[in-house]
């Protein structure tokens, strides 16, 4: 039988061991200067499509950058519980922005409840933000199929084995999974599972922030207006 006294000395020690920590909380002192060059209006194309391909180009190029196209892709259900998570661009045009996921996922199940999305690209190398608040929408079925006829097989069987946020017993579950996949497929093509698919991020507004000196960034949003797009300058 434990006894009350030998329990509390044992809580005032591991309290008091806490206490005696550094104060790895307090990350106020924790700054960076961003020196980023000048972002001016009329250094901006009049697309914000075209505005992003320039900067994800810049992107792609800069040896820093080890994954230009992960982007934060945050949703929300009907009550308002908002996830967030890095998850890979896959192509991107005047329509809009794609990913590709498990239709039983945490994503996928709140953006049927809720379309509404956004997407955050942070190259902190070239003190770069790209914000894109839009609505996500289901690609076709033959825009999925042409997508994972290029992922490599090992995705693909992955894409299989994998039930994207359902709780697993252990590693070796998955990786049993994965073996059974492994063979089934072994010797034929793998089609896209039904309980896989794209997505498509259709914006109604990018926001383009570069870092500059004493928190003075510079911040443009492109705004759509029935067919056109606006460019509004945002104080930092």
């Amino acid at each position: 039988m434990i006894k009350v006294g030998r329990l509390l000395h044992g809580n005032h020690m591991k309290n008091k061991a806490i206490e005696d920590l550094p104060d790895l909380l307090d990350v106020s002192s924790f700054r960076r200067e961003y020196h980023g060059e000048e972002l001016r209006l009329e250094k901006l194309y009049s697309s914000p499509f075209r505005q992003f391909h320039a900067w994800f180009d810049e992107a792609t190029h800069c040896p820093a950058i080890l994954e230009p196209t992960a982007m934060v892709l945050s949703t929300s259900s009907l009550r308002g519980d908002v996830s967030s998570r890095v998850v890979l661009l896959k192509g991107y045009c005047k329509k809009g922005f794609r990913f590709f996921t498990n239709a039983g996922s945490q994503k996928a199940l709140q953006i049927s409840e809720n379309s509404s999305v956004s997407l955050l690209f942070y190259w902190e190398a070239m003190e770069r933000q790209i914000r894109v608040n839009g609505k996500a929408t289901r690609l076709t079925r033959a825009e999925t199929d042409a997508y994972f006829a290029h992922r490599p097989r090992a995705s693909c069987i992955s894409a299989w084995a994998s039930r994207q946020s359902e709780v697993l017993p252990d590693r070796e579950a998955l990786e049993r999974k994965t073996a059974e996949f492994s063979e089934l497929f072994e010797g034929c093509e793998i089609p896209a599972p039904d309980f896989w698919g794209g997505y498509l991020v259709s914006p109604k507004a990018l926001e383009f922030w570069q870092g500059r000196p004493n928190r003075l960034h510079d911040r443009f949003v492109y705004r759509k207006v029935g067919r056109n797009w606006i460019i509004e300058r945002l104080s930092p």
